[in-house]
Order: C-alpha cells, then structure tokens, then sequence
C-alpha cells in the first residue's frame, strides 16, 4: 500500500473519493492548459469520479469572482487561482474537497 505524506494527514492512494465537479478556469493562456493536464493526472492517480470541465468564457469566469487565472473549482468552491500548483499541491487540495473534516486540520497551508 502506498501513502504520500501531506499535511493534512495520509494520503493513501487505495482510497476511492466521492464524486466531484472539477472546473478549470482560463482564457487558454499556457498555465490554464497545464493547470487542466496536471488535474486529469491527478484525478486519474487519485482514482477520483468527477467531471472536468474548462471554462474558456469570460463572462463564466467572472461569475467565480476570479481575478486571476488559471482558477481551479471543486464543488462549486473556488481553491486556487492565479497559479498553476505542484501535484502534491493539487492532491491535498482535491483530498480536502472530498473530506470536509480535513479543512480544519490544515490552517497553515497557503494555496
């Protein structure tokens, strides 16, 4: 059994997550189309359910009061913006989405 080690606890890689709404938001720009790669990897490793969909449309964009792209949605909550993160970045991010109870436990992360 493999674990990686993140703050918020254990990842182990064996666990099956809940479905989820995954929405990558960007105009196109190069960090938008490696911010959508990065996460189809990451999902596909985590063996997450979700739908992930780019949102190109302004007018969409704006409606997540993003300022700064690439933006990263999961559930319907903004995560991350303005940069492109590292894979262990995206799995914490995407394991806390899928377990409410590990937002608590990470108050020094800066995403």
């Amino acid at each position: 059994m493999k674990n990686l080690y993140i703050r918020s606890g254990i990842y182990n890689s064996n666990i099956r997550f809940k479905y989820m709404d995954i929405k990558v938001l960007g105009t196109g720009c190069a960090k938008c189309k490696t911010l959508e790669k990065l996460t189809r990897e990451v999902v596909g490793e985590m063996g997450i359910e979700a739908d992930i969909e780019k949102v190109e449309d302004i007018a969409k964009i704006m409606g997540y009061r993003v300022m700064q792209t690439p933006a990263l949605v999961i559930n319907g909550k903004v995560v991350l913006n303005g940069r492109v993160p590292t894979a262990m970045e995206l799995k914490q991010l995407l394991s806390a989405s899928s377990n409410p109870q590990t937002w608590k436990l990470d108050t020094d992360a800066t995403f």
